[in-house]
């Protein structure tokens, strides 16, 4: 094995900062140094590491960089403790990423339902051929960065035994009843007609202020033919999943005469021409229950 002194002792011009680190990274490469930091630690020692992939249809940018520098220094630092970490590259190939990139290489239109037209065995098998287009320059940049991380031997999210152990580990959650079902407001796209994650409306600098509408809702009670609670709302495009609707258990409420209507406000909101029928307090709105506002949609609102 060749020898390199990577040490400088020559000060007489400017240091060449750009080519000592491909020195570095070529004597790493030469010694197999990320290797032998791994196998020469003891089995029975380990220290794990779970890494987060990133998605393979797009070259690395600074948030990469940045989150791949923490994700070195971590692991050399219970190496050097004596710890034996295994750390091996991901890629993410599920969501909305790749599944854009082949709609628009394949010219398909209509979200979900030019997917169906084309065939979705066809539409997988094209996300599937491209997942990896990337993965070379990924590696050039990874080592350029001066990562440890095995590249050579990656997982992917969408292969089957991968795919197996998540649901593997979620059935051992059920099984020890750790796993419950709930209700949550969710990011949504309807073109898609998937959910979205935070970091997927906020991709390719998509986000943008608007200026919306606020609406004025009225809410049918339950087995009631004319009363309603009334509520506000700066985000319409929720109401068609609403499920339920807040009250402040010490503000007073009224019921007030509207033509032929019964309304439900609070107190300090309620229009003063109109007539008081009944006061409450918000606790003894509590348990109520009132029909969902569009009867197509089964939300099981309360």
């Amino acid at each position: 094995m060749t020898k390199i002194n990577l040490k400088v002792t020559n000060f007489s011009s400017a240091l060449d900062h750009a080519r000592h680190e491909e020195e570095v990274l070529n004597y790493w490469d030469e010694t197999h140094a990320f290797e032998r930091s791994v196998s020469e630690r003891p089995t029975n020692k380990p220290y794990v590491f779970y890494d987060g992939p990133p998605f393979a249809t797009g070259l690395p940018h600074y948030g990469h960089l940045l989150a791949s520098t923490a994700k070195d220094v971590v692991p050399r630092y219970w190496t050097m403790k004596g710890y034996r970490v295994e750390r091996t590259w991901g890629w993410d190939c599920h969501g909305v990423p790749i599944e854009n990139m082949i709609e628009g290489e394949l010219g398909l239109t209509g979200g979900k339902k030019g997917i169906e037209d084309l065939g979705i065995d066809k539409f997988n098998a094209a996300c599937r051929a491209s997942i990896l287009r990337y993965d070379e320059e990924w590696k050039k940049s990874i080592r350029r960065l001066g990562r440890w991380v095995d590249m050579d031997h990656s997982y992917k999210t969408m292969d089957k035994n991968f795919m197996e152990s998540v649901w593997w580990a979620f059935s051992e959650l059920y099984k020890k009843d750790l796993v419950y079902q709930g209700r949550r407001v969710i990011l949504y796209c309807p073109r898609c007609s998937t959910p979205l994650s935070n970091f997927e409306i906020a991709m390719d600098n998509s986000y943008k202020d608007v200026e919306s509408h606020s609406v004025y809702v009225k809410f049918k009670l339950t087995g009631k033919d004319h009363e309603y609670f009334v509520a506000w709302t700066t985000t319409p495009w929720t109401l068609p999943g609403n499920v339920s609707l807040a009250v402040n258990p010490n503000a007073t409420y009224v019921l007030v005469e509207s033509g032929n209507d019964q309304l439900w406000f609070a107190e300090d909101l309620a229009p003063k021409k109109l007539k008081v029928l009944k006061s409450v307090k918000g606790t003894g709105l509590v348990g109520l229950t009132y029909e969902p506002l569009f009867a197509f949609l089964d939300n099981g609102a309360p």
